[in-house]
């Protein structure tokens, strides 16, 4: 028994350090947001810019994505659309595009998606390189802003912000809040100190000498966005958010749906980790190098240990033996929920969008949500070190695009 409190102990204390370690986002984040700005560093004062969409059975979504960049305000643009062997009416609709100036079509086998991407890639023209998923939905000036966050020539890779475009049910509407605290929130903060892990596929922009140097997508691999931003790191350039760079895309609204996509992100960070694992802690990646391990301990190790304690904790209270009276248990709960809603609010004021406020009464079931992804990691890993099959598990498309502005 005195193992088991010994164990328990060293858990909490963990989980409790780590924790602390979040605080440091809040000015991090504020200091994101009083940086001096500077203009864009390009070789032409306007580059062409190559959108490339790849899409496997994306007939529901595929229309109001396109329709979307088109209407963009940037209009020195080419749109490479990749169907990859769907079997749905995907390229049908992409062929209504084909007429429109700028717009390729390139039909092919499927391959899966870094396949799909690669393959437009090697048709793209431009200075900058834009990757976008089928279902997102841009701004008007979604690309201009993205482009004016390449202030600098080491600025190699910009992130865009992505957020539901589905907020029909309560799991999209909790995905919304986290969306603004991981997203508007963190990667401001690891942005201001070029920090950022992945520029999401959702929407990305690098520049095509960055790409020629560190190579395209990796193939027959589930994290291919996040393995590409750490090549990028290693190449020696800064990868920035860009908040106002804005796309909606539809986001897992069942727990199944949830659980694939989930599961495919955890697998793709630890297989990407086992790839670069000599960039953890190393000196030559500057505080990148660090973050990496403190990250790796956040994602895979807090939520292993996390479970742990689930199990732990009954036995000594069996055993009238728990280090944690009950009293005690019930205003950790409430303070994590109440840390919540503050970080919550804190990035709905950050990313500007009051009307989110009004989806703060689904922020309870962020507890739930938090167990449910210390399962999620434990399966990856069990998967990963079974050797499990890494197939992509695209989510079912609905097609739901809720009102604009989180409506």
């Amino acid at each position: 028994m005195n193992i088991l409190l010994a164990v328990f102990s060293v858990i909490a204390f963990t989980c409790f350090a780590v924790g602390l370690l979040t605080l440091v986002y809040y000015p991090l984040a504020l200091g994101f947001v009083l940086r001096r700005r500077r203009p864009p560093v390009f070789q032409n004062g306007s580059p062409l810019v190559s959108i490339i969409v790849p899409a496997y059975n994306e007939a529901k979504v595929i229309g109001h994505c396109v329709d979307s960049i088109l209407a963009s305000t940037y209009r020195n643009r080419e749109i490479i659309l990749v169907d990859d062997g769907s079997t749905d009416d995907t390229l049908t609709r992409m062929r209504e595009y084909e007429a429109r100036s700028g717009v390729t079509v390139l039909p092919r086998r499927n391959g899966g998606k870094a396949s799909a991407l690669n393959a437009g890639l090697a048709l793209a023209r431009g200075e900058i390189i834009l990757f976008v998923d089928a279902d997102g939905i841009f701004e008007p000036q979604t690309i201009d802003q993205l482009l004016s966050a390449f202030d600098s020539e080491r600025v190699g890779a910009v992130c865009g912000s992505d957020s539901p475009a589905n907020l029909d049910r309560l799991l999209t509407r909790l995905a919304n809040l986290q969306t603004h605290v991981g997203t508007g929130f963190a990667r401001r903060a690891l942005s201001l100190i070029n920090c950022l892990p992945v520029v999401s596929g959702n929407l990305g922009a690098f520049r095509r000498t960055v790409l020629e140097k560190t190579g395209p997508f990796r193939e027959g691999f589930i994290g291919e966005d996040l393995e590409l931003t750490w090549r990028v790191h290693r190449a020696g350039y800064r990868v920035v958010f860009q908040p106002w760079a804005r796309v909606r895309a539809e986001t897992p609204s069942t727990l199944a749906g949830l659980w694939k996509q989930r599961v495919r992100w955890a697998r793709g960070l630890l297989q990407t980790a086992r790839i670069h694992r000599d960039m953890f802690f190393n000196p030559r990646y500057g505080p990148f190098g660090f973050y990496l391990g403190i990250n790796l301990v956040s994602m895979v190790l807090i939520p292993v240990l996390q479970l742990a304690s689930l199990v732990i904790l009954p036995i000594l209270a069996l055993q009238e033996a728990s280090p944690v009276p009950v009293n005690v248990l019930g205003v950790v709960g409430w303070l994590g929920l109440l840390f919540a809603l503050a970080a919550s609010i804190f990035s709905i004021a950050l990313d500007r969008a009051w009307k989110d406020l009004r989806h703060l009464y689904v922020a309870p079931l962020w507890v739930l949500y938090s167990f449910f992804m210390d399962v999620v990691t434990v399966w990856a890993v069990i998967l990963e070190l079974r050797g499990g099959e890494a197939r992509w598990n695209k989510l079912e498309r609905t097609g739901v695009v809720s009102g604009g502005g989180g409506a």
